[in-house]
């Protein structure tokens, strides 16, 4: 039986993770998916295989499971991959996204698996202010108004919060990035052991959204 953790890399997953295990709960699981759909309900895309590298940082094993991404389809690659890596406890990241958090809990529930989604209905500030003081996270997708290329590849922090903040009284965008408005990623946390450094990036913009992938990223020491 393991106690895995659905982790995409980015923020949500990763605080969800932190809170956790500063908690006590020994998280023996990286399960991460891989979608063939940009445009997932369930799945984050950008720079997914990367976390590879957030896996070694933490010392945890990972699976990684291909998916199509396909709507509705896909909640059965992750009804799968909870059996066959026999999960009793499962961690989210999810926030706001009842989509989401309803067709977790309806696979867990049918099979007895704890549910565990410590970030449900945090407030944004606060997550946001927590990550910019002791994470290293990136913006690596943008797709709302008012989010536009300047935002990929930057780091959460003070500066950038205020500017989202703004954002979300003028465009009314949220501040979680809940249903994709934005996607990120963790170069450092505090349970990693080593910090992520980027090599090689670029980003893809066609104006109205865009990307930063990460082509090549190293482990180094803190």
């Amino acid at each position: 039986m393991s106690n895995a953790c659905l982790f995409s890399g980015g923020k949500d997953s990763t605080l969800a993770l932190h809170k956790v295990m500063t908690k006590g709960i020994k998280i023996d699981l990286l399960i991460t998916f891989l979608s063939k759909n940009k445009f997932s309900y369930m799945f984050h895309y950008p720079n997914a295989s990367k976390t590879s590298l957030q896996s070694q940082a933490l010392g945890i094993p990972q699976v990684f499971i291909e998916t199509e991404g396909k709507k509705e389809e896909e909640l059965s690659d992750l009804e799968t991959a909870l059996l066959k890596n026999n999960v009793k406890l499962l961690v989210t990241g999810a926030t706001y996204s009842k989509y989401q958090a309803d067709r977790i809990k309806a696979i867990t529930d049918k099979h007895g698996i704890e549910n565990i989604a410590p970030l449900w209905h945090i407030d944004p500030i606060s997550e946001l202010t927590e990550l910019s003081e002791n994470f290293n996270v990136i913006m690596t997708a943008v797709a709302a108004e008012g989010l536009d290329e300047t935002f990929l590849g930057k780091r959460i922090d003070e500066q950038l919060i205020k500017k989202l903040i703004i954002l979300n009284k003028k465009n009314g965008i949220n501040l979680v990035f809940e249903g994709g408005e934005a996607e990120s990623f963790v170069l450092d946390a505090p349970l990693f052991n080593k910090k992520i450094v980027i090599k090689n990036s670029k980003k893809e913009w066609n104006g109205e959204r865009g990307v930063f992938e990460i082509l090549d990223a190293v482990l180094e020491n803190k």
